[in-house]
């Protein structure tokens, strides 16, 4: 076969190739900023999503940004620091699935610990954070959220996490 590879969607796929029951990911970057045996947390407001619990930096990966790219621009818009992408170290990745749920339920949460940036960390988005606060690995809250909470026990225990682990998800943790 010769030729030039399809450049766009539209030449690389069937228009009906994304329908009849296939999942679609959602990408998020998470990032553990770490100081010693301190973790940085938000407490989450106002997003819908286990607003009350405690999480790490994060958020949805943009569409044609990399998980690198996204974890950067989180931090600094969540917390108004500024990370080099040579510093995050990958941790984990975490497919998140509701066993029959809905597609948009599929999601690849992608971990990198963060141990050398620039800037004070403060809340920067008042509107989905009612706090920011460093704590101990061994003395986090009881209310984080379980799918980062299993990431911070492991890097609280020493764990080597696997490079992917699928979690399915209930959709009320509490």
């Amino acid at each position: 076969m010769t030729g030039t590879p399809p450049s766009s969607a539209a030449e690389r796929y069937a228009p009906d190739d994304h329908l009849g029951g296939r999942t679609l990911l959602v990408a998020a970057a998470y990032v553990v900023l770490r100081r010693a045996d301190e973790v940085l947390l938000l407490l989450r407001t106002g997003t819908g999503y286990m607003d009350g619990w405690w999480a790490t930096l994060a958020g949805h990966v943009d569409p044609g940004e990399s998980v690198h790219d996204a974890a950067v621009r989180e931090a600094f818009e969540e917390a108004g620091v500024r990370i080099d992408p040579a510093d995050l170290v990958p941790l984990t990745a975490i497919h998140r699935f509701e066993p029959g749920g809905p597609p948009v339920e599929q999601r690849l949460d992608v971990f990198f610990e963060v141990r050398r940036w620039s800037g004070e960390a403060t809340v920067r988005e008042p509107d989905k954070a009612a706090a920011m606060a460093w704590f101990d690995l061994h003395a986090l809250p009881d209310a984080v959220v379980p799918h980062e909470r299993r990431v911070l026990r492991a890097l609280a225990d020493d764990e080597r996490l696997p490079a992917v682990l699928s979690l399915p998800s209930s959709p009320n943790p509490r």
